[in-house]
């Protein structure tokens, strides 16, 4: 069977559910905004499995099944890569969301982050070395997130509020290319992506 190439990436799925997840997750850490709880931290939960967690393992899988069974993208590298990332960051996601959502620590996560800073670097290198500046500006974002995480939940470095920073300043990106992407592709506009 073969099937036509399709202009449709469903990247914007995963660059809007990331997007919101920053907003949620990083507005709390940088504001305090709302307060935690044990209700604020089920909901904050919830939001954090189906917004990144969900939202971005759709866009890997569907990426991964276009790429490797019906071809339906083309020759394109770097979606290689925005595969990886999209499904282990979505993975990721359902994790976190879930230790949030049972009350469980987070202080694990500081190894759980070295991996995903590692990952973040990875994207950097391979969306440079596309020339992608705009989607290697996501992983500088996410390297940052994971860089302060380390220290953070090792507990040598009090920087939650950093890392909220990095987390909201992430999102504004993303939600940036979600409306470039989504423009460009049914506009036909000639936003930066």
């Amino acid at each position: 069977m073969t099937f036509p190439n399709s202009a449709f990436l469903p990247i914007v799925v995963g660059f809007f559910g990331l997007g919101t997840g920053y907003f949620i997750w990083g507005g709390q850490s940088l504001f305090g905004l709302p307060k935690s709880s044990p209700e604020v931290d089920k909901t904050m939960g919830m939001w954090g499995l189906w917004m990144p967690g969900f939202m971005q393992f759709l866009t890997g899988i569907i990426l991964w099944i276009g790429l490797t069974w019906f071809n339906v993208f083309g020759y394109a590298p770097p979606l290689y890569m925005a595969a990886l990332a999209f499904t282990a960051y979505g993975i990721h996601w359902f994790a976190m969301a879930h230790r949030r959502f049972i009350g469980s620590s987070a202080l694990p996560d500081a190894w759980m982050a070295i991996a995903f800073f590692l990952i973040s670097v990875l994207g950097i290198i391979v969306f440079f070395g596309a020339g992608d500046i705009p989607v290697a500006i996501v992983f500088i974002g996410l390297a940052l997130i994971y860089l302060t995480e380390v220290p953070t939940r090792f507990g040598v470095f009090s920087g939650a509020r950093l890392v909220g920073l990095w987390q909201v300043l992430t999102g504004i990106w993303l939600m940036y290319l979600t409306y470039a992407v989504t423009l460009n592709t049914i506009l036909h506009t000639k936003l930066w992506v």
